[in-house]
């Protein structure tokens, strides 16, 4: 007769939580910070006007998660306001010359 033995396996089952991020969102909110910042300077801001068009991008790809959209949004928001500004400067400028 042959013995069957019986092996006891254990089977122990890790489960790691991972954080939920949106990077895209704290990038948005980051370049829509220091876009404002640095593009309220009168000549030099124009030389971050990719960081505001940025701002504006990932803000927009960043409330398509469900997460932080409130980051996206000011992202969104600081990066218009500063492409706004800017372009209004350069309108009152071209009125205050010609006057």
């Amino acid at each position: 007769m042959a013995e069957e033995t019986a092996v006891n396996e254990t089977t122990t089952r890790v489960i790691v939580e991972k954080e939920d991020t949106n990077g895209m969102a704290t990038a948005a909110l980051v370049l829509g910070i220091i876009g404002l910042v640095i593009g309220i300077v009168p000549f030099i801001g124009w030389f971050v006007m990719p960081l505001w068009i940025l701002a504006v991008v990932f803000g927009i790809i960043g409330m398509q998660k469900e997460i932080k959209k409130g980051m996206a949004l000011t992202g969104v928001i600081l990066g218009g306001i500063t492409i706004l500004y800017k372009i209004g400067f350069w309108v009152l400028m071209i009125i205050g010359s010609a006057a």
